[in-house]
């Protein structure tokens, strides 16, 4: 089955570029989504979500790993626009130099919803360009 929507995949070796913005930021595929990402990301002095999706098979459950995993305030609303908002007004992280998001079980919430997963990536696309003119990059790796 091919992916239901096109992301460039960013080799391990280049995981260091995003933390001295010798790669740019972006929503990517990274085929082993692990603690070495979040440990470069506090040392570059970013500030780091996991959303683990292992086990998740629709939008509802993707909603509640993001509210869980991101730490969202209590009046997301589980819905495609809310999370389009808080993604571009990450007050509630504070203060940093970059923002790093590691969804893992992409592949597998992928398979299980490919629409819902499109609309995620959308979703996670969109962020990414409002940080992107920004001083605060976003990044989103999904494994």
């Amino acid at each position: 089955m091919t992916s239901p929507v096109e992301l460039p995949e960013l080799p391990q070796a280049d995981l260091p570029g995003l933390f001295d913005a010798s790669v740019p930021p972006g929503v990517y595929r990274l085929p082993s989504v692990g603690p070495d990402a979040l440990m470069q990301a506090e040392a570059a002095g970013w500030v780091d979500a996991v959303v683990d999706l292992a086990g998740a098979t629709n939008k509802t459950d993707f909603m509640e790993r993001c509210a869980a995993g991101l730490e969202l305030p209590d009046y997301f609303g589980h819905n495609w626009d809310a999370l389009a908002d808080l993604l571009t007004d990450l007050s509630w992280w504070g203060t940093t130099r970059g923002y790093l998001i590691l969804a893992t079980g992409w592949s597998s919430f992928e398979l299980a919803d490919p629409a819902d997963a499109e609309a995620a990536a959308e979703v996670f696309t969109a962020a990414v360009g409002f940080w992107a003119v920004r001083d605060t990059p976003l990044t989103v790796l999904l494994g």
